[in-house]
């Protein structure tokens, strides 16, 4: 059995209608997407020594399979420079959520770029990847583009091709052209995941961050499951 089996597998005997975080990222790694560095503290000491591994500033957030919109939910802190501040807001963010794994402790990723993919099904075409303008304005702007999986790296180029916001890709601002290779292969990833595991309703990953460099990492993401308990 594969990790990504393995994963799955386990939330569905738990009865869950979703993954965590923690584990929708460890799914996506698996399947090769770049993720943010992150680990699941039980305790504050163990959230400030993790921080101090990983390195500063962090993001803090509750870690819970029930809890798809963190931040509505005062479950996140951002931009956490040092170890009296995680502190603080270890006590706060745990605070916020029932059937807690733990608290995930997350590098910060610099960049002013952000991007949204996914993958769902449609009753007629069954599993499709998209991609779009991320974080806060992917409801706003709805600048996205879609393709039936499974597509080959063309086919997710013509994509991002696609998106209004595709100048922004480029060289921006002093900040170096998102890698489209990359942005690619993570498409393709999504769409191998929706036909290799049918027990995987949908993805959601928002935002991707595209940083200085133009590299790229998933720094939120939610693997929605079949027969689990969506209560």
């Amino acid at each position: 059995m594969s990790e990504i089996e393995s994963i799955i597998e386990q939330g569905l005997a738990r009865g869950q209608g979703a993954l965590s975080e923690y584990w929708s990222k460890k799914v996506l790694a698996a399947a090769g997407v770049p993720v943010t560095r992150e680990e699941l503290a039980g305790d504050a000491d163990q959230a400030v020594a993790l921080a101090g591994e990983i390195g500063f500033p962090v993001a803090l957030k509750a870690c819970s399979w029930r809890l798809m919109h963190k931040s509505e939910a005062g479950a996140v802190a951002l931009n956490l420079t040092g170890a009296d501040a995680v502190r603080m807001a270890y006590e706060r963010v745990a605070g916020a959520a029932d059937e807690l794994e733990g608290v995930l402790v997350q590098e910060m990723v610099a960049g002013s770029r952000e991007l949204v993919a996914g993958l769902i099904r449609d009753p007629q075409f069954g599993a499709c990847v998209m991609v779009g303008l991320g974080g806060v304005l992917t409801e706003v702007l709805q600048d996205t583009a879609f393709r039936v999986a499974p597509l080959d790296l063309g086919e997710a180029q013509d994509m991002i091709s696609e998106l209004r916001c595709a100048a922004m890709l480029e060289r921006f601002r002093g900040q170096a052209a998102v890698d489209r290779q990359e942005l690619g292969r993570m498409l393709i990833a999504l769409g191998g995941l929706g036909l290799e595991h049918p027990a995987v309703a949908e993805i959601d990953v928002n935002p991707i961050i595209a940083d200085r460099q133009g590299r790229l990492k998933a720094a939120d993401a939610l693997v929605v499951l079949r027969g689990g308990d969506h209560a």
